[in-house]
């Protein structure tokens, strides 16, 4: 049976650019592959996967939360590659979950694991419950040298807690982090501080 994927990284850990490659490869050898976000991503134009490299293509599907996954279409791809899975729903995730099983497709999932407050979305939350393959994609902390875990958000360039959990924008918004620098800039004592801010 095919494996479900979870590869997960901070910001700038060039997951996309990552999904990208695995794209190419498998195009390189005359297989097909089926590009799929979330719909709400808009931040590099409706439809478009892009890396902070510069890299980028059409997605072939775009995912709400409410969407109902073509189980025959994917079936007849070699592979499907999910980009910002964090943003899909608790459903849709299951669904790759069953495409894996049903049409024997592997499954690449590729986003963050935590919001900038250091809690899960809800599409990592369902990947680590369920995914074969759970991997790390790793980079260093924006302002030191340690392996970055958390993302940081800037408002007016200034560390913050403020906004919704789900607020899109790329390295003018966010930062990779590690666990000393995170509570450093934003002058906490503890995670746990941040977990228990308000989400508005």
């Amino acid at each position: 049976m095919a494996k479900l994927y979870f590869r997960y990284g901070t910001v700038g850990s060039a997951k996309t650019l990552n999904l990208l490659a695995v794209a190419h490869n498998y195009r390189q050898q005359g297989k097909t592959v089926m590009l799929i976000k979330p719909k709400l991503d808009i931040r590099f134009g409706e439809g478009m996967i892009r890396s902070r490299a510069g890299l980028e293509k059409e997605a072939d599907l775009l995912i709400e939360p409410h969407s109902v996954l073509d189980m025959e279409q994917l079936g007849t791809c070699d592979c499907v590659l999910v980009d910002e899975v964090q943003f899909l729903s608790e459903s849709v995730v299951s669904q790759l979950r069953r495409l894996t099983r049903a049409q024997n497709v592997p499954v690449i999932c590729y986003g963050l694991r935590t919001d900038f407050r250091t809690q899960l979305f809800e599409g990592s939350r369902r990947l680590l419950e369920v995914a074969d393959s759970i991997e790390e994609i790793k980079t260093v902390c924006h302002y030191c040298n340690k392996k970055a875990i958390f993302n940081l958000k800037l408002c007016a360039g200034a560390p913050t807690l403020a906004g919704p959990s789900v607020d899109l924008g790329a390295e003018e918004k966010y930062l990779p982090c590690c666990h000393g620098c995170y509570c450093e800039k934003l002058n906490l004592r503890d995670v746990a501080e941040a977990k228990s801010q308000p989400t508005t």
